[in-house]
């Protein structure tokens, strides 16, 4: 069988404010992956995310991801290419003035869907597969950090997307509730989205194995359990 590549990087540099973080990157991520990128904080982690959904440019190399060239994507493209992206952030980035319904509505609001039925349908489905089906109107500050990762992740899901990246997403968390957001991580990935999760919690990484990738010394190398 085939398998579906979703990110293509090839010798790609990746700079920021003209300082090269990371160089000679290769990297292939195909669908269902489930792929740790761990390193140091300042390490390049956040830019080598940042770099696949064109928030910062491609230096030199190619880089590909889904059918997108990063290194000459039309600046109109760059929307496409997100709402193909879940993005859980480590700072969860919830709209502090509206309820979890309301911050899923306005995702999807914002991406074309207008049907009410069909958005509170998809709404209903992604709390479902994240536990949270129970907090609909419930306000973020009234949910522990865990319960917010998990809408964080919830919210990632809404477009079905082929790709999720969670950068530190256990950072703001106890070793308990981390391991059960990168349990629920792993599930998806299983079911077919691949997961790129940057950490430098090298106990998660060693509880729940995937494929590893350090950021070290401006390079990217592949780790061996």
């Amino acid at each position: 069988m085939i398998q579906e590549q979703l990110v293509n990087y090839s010798n790609v540099q990746l700079n920021r404010d003209e300082n090269i973080i990371l160089r000679n990157v290769n990297l292939t991520v195909n669908r269902g992956d489930f792929l740790y990128i761990i390193g140091k904080v300042g390490s390049g982690k956040s830019t080598l995310m940042k770099s696949m959904y064109a928030e910062l440019p491609i230096e030199g190399g190619s880089a590909r991801v889904f059918d997108y060239e990063l290194g000459t994507i039309k600046h109109r493209l760059v929307p496409f290419l997100r709402r193909k992206i879940g993005i859980v952030f480590q700072d969860f980035q919830l709209l502090i003035d509206r309820t979890v319904e309301k911050n899923l509505e306005f995702v999807l609001r914002a991406t074309g869907w207008k049907n009410k039925r069909e958005i509170r349908d998809r709404i209903n489905e992604v709390l479902v597969q994240v536990g949270m089906q129970n907090k609909t109107y419930k306000m973020p500050h009234e949910l522990s950090g865990g319960e917010q990762q998990r809408v964080v992740i919830a919210r990632a899901l809404l477009n079905s997307p082929a790709l999720i990246l969670a950068d530190e997403p256990t950072g703001n968390l106890d070793p308990e509730t981390g391991s059960q957001i990168v349990s629920l991580l792993q599930q998806i990935s299983e079911n077919g989205t691949a997961v790129i999760m940057s950490t430098h919690n090298y106990s998660i990484v060693q509880a729940f194995p995937g494929k590893i990738m350090r950021c070290d010394n401006m390079e990217l190398e592949e780790m061996h359990n």
